[in-house]
């Protein structure tokens, strides 16, 4: 009889237990104990399987799962001691069931670790995908509301920070509804991603016990829209493989690059140089210095946290890069900046929503901003096109007509016709209409274009879309 040690899940092997140092080293419980329910969710199945097949009976699952049933009571309740002792979520678990449940000493049966966590970690991809899914939805509502809000409104759109061309504000918010868009579509690609299931795969080269993967993927719902089992294909990949921890990253990684772009322009829009929002009271804060200050704080930590998704990314990438196949306990580290990257997140897009939907327009300020006609200088080089000039020739035209205007400190509209016209004959006697911002911006009808006809069918777009 094998000697009985410190470490009841493959003790027999060693004379002693593992230092208390190394237990302390190699401890995942106080970070991978979120995984319980899905652990027991995973040992549900896998127990029905086993009795499925003959392996345990009928009344050995049946008190499996009420012992499960019972375990997982104190967890969702705080009641349940973990021990790092048992180093994992997973063994935590089954050395509590084994002593309620002498049956539970079967419960390992054509089951390793390997195999176990990567079911586990499945059914939690697809739980926080969704998630996120749902949160982005939030989001983006909460732009759609702002801008159905302020469909009229005009700004000025900035390239090199510098004052451009005019936009509708609704056609600002939209292309942020684009990034939010592509990173939901990302989180829901997950969903699709994480829906194969590890369970039969073992440690490294599956089992000769004659189990049945796919009950046990039915069983956890991972099934295709057919409602047809979906299991892993190959042993080895099943356990090694990381792909799916860095897409989610990587995802996450994303979504935070577009927080802090957004928060970056509501940033300077709620400077007091442009002036175009005010930020709610709740998500800002004060100096504790200068009575005046409204700090947008959670812009500000929306840029921060970028930094830390990306870092996230880049861990998982670094941890993987040089492993062998299959399993190393390096890969024990996987899980801190995925749970990290998920919990980040999650907040990130709860305080954007919050942020934006608390927000006000400054329709004031708005409007002295784009009043400036030399927004409209492209649209004047287009008139020269309009009227036969070549597109590089109106292009240099139209910037001697800005040199005279900043020459004779008058705006572009303000110079008499006659001096316009020395510049290139091209120019008639209508050529100040095209100054008219509203006219400027009805021409603008083309797919995708800021002009009032494609915003219509914007906002009908995203409506149906958001279901809003």
């Amino acid at each position: 009889m094998a000697k009985k040690t410190s470490q009841a899940t493959w003790g027999g092997r060693f004379t002693a237990g593992p230092a208390k140092l190394m237990m302390q080293f190699s401890e995942s419980v106080s970070f991978d104990h979120r995984l319980a329910l899905f652990d027991i969710a995973g040992s549900k199945a896998h127990s029905a399987m086993l009795a499925k097949v003959g392996l345990i009976t009928a009344k050995e699952r049946n008190v499996i799962h009420k012992g499960l049933d019972a375990i997982q009571k104190e967890i969702v309740a705080g009641k349940f001691e973990w021990d790092e002792a048992f180093e994992d979520v997973h063994m935590n678990i089954e050395q509590a069931l084994t002593k309620r449940v002498p049956a539970a000493a079967k419960l390992h049966t054509a089951r390793s670790r390997n195999d176990q966590v990567a079911t586990d970690m499945r059914l939690w991809f697809k739980a926080a995908a969704q998630d996120l899914v749902d949160l982005f939805l939030e989001a983006q509502r909460a732009l759609l509301s702002i801008a159905r809000a302020n469909p009229e409104v005009l700004i000025p759109g900035y390239t090199h920070l510098q004052r451009a061309q005019p936009v509708y504000l609704a056609h600002h918010l939209f292309a942020w509804m684009e990034m939010l868009d592509r990173d939901r579509d990302r989180f829901e690609r997950m969903l699709s991603l994480a829906n194969w299931c590890p369970l039969g795969s073992g440690a490294i080269a599956g089992t000769t016990l004659p189990i049945d993967r796919e009950f046990t993927a039915k069983e956890l719902g991972f099934v295709d829209s057919r409602g047809r089992p979906q299991v892993s294909q190959n042993s080895m990949d099943t356990v090694a493989d990381r792909d799916l921890y860095i897409e989610f990253a990587n995802a996450c990684a994303m979504a935070g690059v577009h927080f802090s772009r957004i928060a970056e322009d509501l940033i300077l829009w709620s400077s007091t140089e442009f002036n175009f929002v005010e930020l709610p009271d709740a998500f800002c804060t004060g100096s504790s210095l200068m009575p005046q200050k409204k700090n947008p704080d959670s812009c500000e930590l929306l840029r921060g946290k970028s930094a830390r998704l990306q870092g996230n990314l880049h861990t998982l990438l670094t941890l993987t890069k040089g492993l062998p196949l299959t399993y190393n306990r390096d890969l024990q580290e996987d899980k801190p900046p995925v749970f990290d990257s998920y919990d980040q997140t999650t907040m990130c897009v709860e305080v954007l929503t919050g942020t934006i939907g608390g927000m006000t327009v400054k329709e004031d300020f708005c409007a002295t901003a784009v009043s400036d006609p030399a927004l409209l200088a492209t649209d004047l080089a287009d008139y020269l096109v309009e009227n036969g000039v070549p597109f590089r020739e109106a292009h240099h035209v139209v910037g001697a007509v800005v040199q005279l205007a900043e020459k004779n400190s008058v705006q572009l509209d303000q110079i008499p016709t006659v001096e316009v016209q020395k510049l290139h004959k091209a120019f008639k006697a209508d050529w100040v209409q095209v100054f008219d911002v509203k006219r400027a911006m009805s021409k603008r009808r083309g797919t995708g274009m800021p002009g009032p006809t494609q915003l219509r069918k914007q906002f009908t777009r995203w409506g149906r879309r958001l279901k809003d």
